[in-house]
């Protein structure tokens, strides 16, 4: 009887586990059977442009011809690649992406930190810091361009009264000062955002952590060096990529305040450009999947140096 008990008991041992890979798995199926609407979706709004763009980049289409166009192989990418204009689009606007992220940034991380710590009025501040990102970027763009005007504008004006300039200057005009011009009107705009997002990550590092560290006798600037920039590392990771794939592909901005002008065009203006302007989809296509790897060079870039894996 004894015997025959244990037997039973052993058999009877396997079958718990059996029960909970099964539901684990009816789980997963479920799962992936949710998800199935949102992997179609994006695969129509997303993979089906980008593999027509891939197509349209080795054939020499035009924008509202009536015959389709013919396969000519690597002539555009051969074209882009000694393109200066397209080189000098590149660029500008990787200076405006590192002037950006980088200020960006810094700022951000300063207002998020002191948005985070406790002090009266704290969260009419942290409604009233988004007022700049809630603002249409076109419109945001026209209003810098009267500010910066070269006659009546208020900011050479103000310049002047405090003879940080001895006359107006007409900062979107001149090359030299003209990137640095429109990347103030982009920091101004999307700093918030980037505050925003660093102040997200910041609330979810526990007060332990520092009160523990403040009874060891770290300092404030240990525990920023020591704490915060480590536990806000993922945070940071997303800021950084976000910003930087937003930067890189700057178009409504740049296309408000200088139109085609050269010396200041865009990837993203280049690109439209000749897909619109001049009517050429597949030298417009292969521009675009030129701006499509150079983002991508970045993010690998990022995910790299930064070590996202182990954030």
């Amino acid at each position: 009887m004894s015997g025959t008990a244990v037997e039973d008991k052993e058999l009877a041992v396997p079958k718990r586990p059996r029960r909970v890979l099964d539901l684990a798995e009816r789980q997963r199926r479920l799962a992936w059977i949710l998800l199935l609407p949102t992997v179609a979706v994006v695969a129509a709004v997303a993979l089906v442009p980008l593999g027509q763009t891939i197509y349209y980049s080795f054939t020499n289409e035009r924008l509202g011809s009536l015959t389709p166009g013919e396969w000519i192989g690597l002539e555009n990418y051969r074209f882009l690649v000694q393109d200066t204009t397209f080189r000098s689009a590149i660029w500008v606007t990787v200076k405006f992406t590192v002037i950006t992220v980088v200020v960006e940034f810094i700022l951000g991380l300063l207002i998020a930190l002191v948005v985070n710590s406790n002090f009266p009025g704290r969260g009419p501040m942290r409604a009233a810091m988004l007022v700049p990102w809630a603002i249409p970027t076109v419109i945001s763009a026209q209003m810098w361009k009267w500010m910066y005007h070269d006659v009546y504008g208020v900011i050479n004006d103000l310049l002047v009264r405090l003879h940080i300039i001895d006359r107006n200057v007409a900062w979107f005009s001149q090359p030299s000062t003209s990137l640095f011009a429109i990347a103030s009107v982009d920091i101004w705009k999307t700093t918030p955002f980037v505050a925003l997002l660093l102040l997200a990550g910041l609330q979810v590092i526990p007060t332990d952590v520092y009160e523990a560290a403040t009874v060891d006798g770290a300092s404030k600037i240990q525990q920023f060096f020591r704490i915060t920039l480590p536990l806000l590392r993922p945070a940071i990771v997303v800021t950084l990529i976000f910003r930087t794939l937003d930067a890189l592909r700057v178009f409504d901005v740049f296309y408000v305040v200088f139109g085609n002008r050269l010396d200041t065009q865009t990837m993203a203006i280049y690109a439209q450009q000749n897909i619109v302007a001049f009517a050429d989809v597949g030298y417009g296509s292969a521009i675009s999947l030129g701006i499509f790897l150079i983002i991508g060079i970045f993010v690998v870039a990022y995910v790299t140096t930064l070590k996202v894996e182990q954030a």
